[in-house]
């Protein structure tokens, strides 16, 4: 065992983390209760939410954190009236301080053995991006959802959230310096020392980095937000054509880090870039509006929508990416308002049968 981490690793054991476009067993979300994270709007945030659960309930199974029996009632009566397939819906009653499930939410890795599948739970601090904000119910999700579903578990006892990580399956991750790097996450460790922990505990073979996130992500640069992969040797990329815009500059030097990297095979990505929509600015704050951030499931593709003229060419971008998928449009005009939409309030599960 390296004497840099606190216990036998996932990679050790032959764990890895799935792409997300694998199989799934389901998609986990915290339900929103948080008034103030969607200061005037929140009335409008649950039926986001139901309508993204609606869309995942018909073909797979949907895990929900609610805070109590209350709560678990108020959100099956908000299913119920939207149509979602309830018994595709299962609750767990594990409090909370906010929603962003892929944050504070637990990262699943799998292997095989003697041809069978087992899943277990990597169990990461989370901080509240450097602490922006309360966290300590958020922290201890994981461990939460462990009373209920009991699984080998990891604790590497560093800062990660799942929003700054993004593989391919194949033994790459992509992140970003500005996140996983910044002084407010671990600053006790170097840009070598956290690829050694990314490398053993998500089983992958070498890390990529951009640099900046876009203007108004207080999450300090999540790479969902920015790049993501649609296939092993494909990466989708966010870039803004308006070059007084302030996020030109930045999208374009991740751009070009992007054009320069290499598979594992030492062949180039394929680079596909995504627009931007118009700024997105509500009582004054300019918001992390960006289609990269989208949640990939077993049937679907879930885009967030900005009612501007690029909704339909992200869309049509993305369903050309996905042909085995229906590429679904969700307006987060309102969830953008909370500094994240469809992938950051989201975690998958990964399927082992």
């Amino acid at each position: 065992m390296n004497t840099l981490f606190p216990e036998i690793t996932p990679a050790e054991l032959g764990y890895r983390m799935p792409a997300e476009w694998e199989p799934q067993e389901a998609i986990w979300y915290t339900w929103p209760h948080a008034d103030d994270t969607w200061p005037e709007v929140f009335s409008n945030i649950p039926h986001v939410f139901s309508e993204m659960v609606f869309h995942l309930s018909k073909d797979q199974l949907v895990k929900i954190n609610v805070l109590d029996a209350d709560h678990e009632a108020e959100v099956r009566a908000i299913l119920g009236a939207k149509g979602a397939n309830l018994l595709h819906v299962k609750f767990y009653q594990i409090p909370s301080n906010d929603s962003w499930c892929r944050d504070h939410g637990p990262t699943f890795v799998v292997r095989e053995v003697n041809g069978k599948k087992e899943k277990a739970l990597i169990s990461w601090n989370f901080n509240s991006w450097g602490g922006k904000y309360p966290y300590e119910l958020d922290n201890a999700v994981p461990e939460n959802i462990l009373k209920h579903e009991p699984r080998q578990s990891f604790h590497p006892g560093i800062v990660l959230e799942g929003g700054s990580i993004e593989v391919n399956g194949a033994g790459t991750v992509l992140t970003t310096r500005a996140c996983l790097l910044n002084k407010n996450r671990n600053p006790h460790l170097t840009q070598t020392e956290i690829e050694d922990y990314l490398k053993s505990y998500l089983n992958v073979q070498q890390v990529l980095w951009l640099e900046d996130g876009i203007l108004g992500d207080d999450t300090d640069g999540h790479i969902d937000d920015l790049s993501r992969f649609v296939n092993e040797n494909t990466i989708v990329t966010i870039v803004e054509d308006d070059t007084t815009d302030g996020n030109h500059v930045l999208l374009e030097e991740n751009l070009a880090l992007l054009k320069e990297m290499k598979n594992l095979d030492g062949k180039p990505f394929n680079i596909i870039t995504l627009p931007m929509p118009k700024p997105v600015v509500l009582q004054g704050i300019r918001l992390p509006a960006s289609y990269a951030n989208f949640l990939i499931a077993n049937k679907v593709v879930l885009v967030p929508t900005f009612n501007d003229p690029n909704d339909q060419i992200a869309l049509d971008i993305l369903q050309a990416c996905f042909p085995t998928r229906k590429v679904v449009g969700i307006n987060c005009r309102e969830l953008v308002l909370g500094l994240g939409t469809l992938h950051c309030v989201s975690q998958q599960e990964p399927a082992i049968n």
